[in-house]
């Protein structure tokens, strides 16, 4: 079984200010850090600090991409699918980090909105039936991506953020695995309550198995008749912007070394939790034997 996810590259700018600016606001941050990140970026590595081989398809520019390349093979993942465009900028992301940790995000698409149907078909020549494939809302041609992983016997796992118009108007019949947050699940429902979310998409996608997380009150698993809870740990809050691609990361990877779904919970429960005490995106993304050596208790 081989991993895939066919996701972002970001250079992620991460500022540092008392609050998020206001309309019409200017204001000094208090510092600037550069960062790799991406959700496509995050959840690799997650996945590969899990302890599992993975492969990466994205895109980067030529001029300015190689940091992430580095960082990607930094973490042994395979970037054979990651082509390097030569007329446009890598993708970035512009973060502000507030003083409680939380954090609001500008994207530039840049080369991640360059996905053409050559370059997926050949990314997807070298995937067969039940190779897991991961996808996110950061690169365009996600459709086609999704038909063509279909029709090969792909396990899709989707993770629909930032969540947009564009997630409504895939095939989300195809889903494997819904990733997402009360907010995504309600979106993707079409319900304004946030009562039974983990019903509801179930009903509509009941092929599927879903991962909710729940704020403050943990994460929901469902799969058929079966479902599981677990709640969250409480750690100092340094910046969230990596915690629910650390959780995907995790889950499935722990999943893919075939431990029960309740274990694959936890782990993903520890590893995002010891993700958001710690600054930036890719950097505070933890090792397997961390976290299984964590003495954190849940709540």
């Amino acid at each position: 079984m081989k991993l895939l996810n066919f996701g972002s590259l970001n250079i992620d700018y991460v500022y540092k200010v008392d609050h998020f600016v206001r309309p019409g606001e200017t204001m000094s941050s208090e510092s600037r850090q550069t960062f790799c990140g991406g959700k496509g970026l995050n959840q690799t590595i997650a996945l590969a600090r899990a302890g599992v081989q993975v492969y990466h398809a994205g895109a980067v520019g030529k001029a300015d991409g190689e940091m992430l390349l580095e960082a990607l093979k930094k973490n042994n993942v395979n970037i054979d699918f990651v082509k390097q465009c030569e007329d446009i900028a890598t993708g970035h992301a512009i973060i502000q980090v507030n003083r409680s940790g939380q954090n609001c995000i500008m994207l530039y698409g840049g080369a991640n909105q360059t996905m053409t149907k050559e370059h997926i078909d050949e990314t997807l020549a070298g995937f067969s039936a039940d190779d897991f494939l991961i996808l996110q809302n950061e690169i365009n041609n996600l459709g086609y991506i999704m038909e063509q992983a279909h029709k090969k016997g792909l396990v899709i796992v989707l993770n629909p953020s930032p969540m947009n118009e564009k997630i409504l108007a895939l095939p989300l019949e195809f889903v494997d695995y819904f990733m997402l947050n009360e907010v995504e699940a309600a979106d993707i429902c079409g319900e304004e309550s946030k009562d039974n979310l983990l019903g509801s998409l179930s009903r509509k996608y009941p092929k599927a198995k879903i991962v909710l997380t729940l704020g403050k009150h943990g994460v929901q698993y469902k799969d058929g008749e079966q479902i599981l809870s677990h709640g969250i740990y409480k750690v100092p809050v340094v910046d969230t912007t990596a915690a629910g691609d650390t959780f995907t990361g995790f889950f499935i990877g722990s999943l893919a070394q075939g431990y029960a779904a309740e274990e694959a919970l936890r782990l993903a429960s520890v590893a995002s939790s010891i993700a958001v005490s710690r600054q930036g995106a890719e950097s505070s993304i933890p090792y397997m034997d961390e976290v299984k050596n964590s003495n954190l208790v849940a709540e």
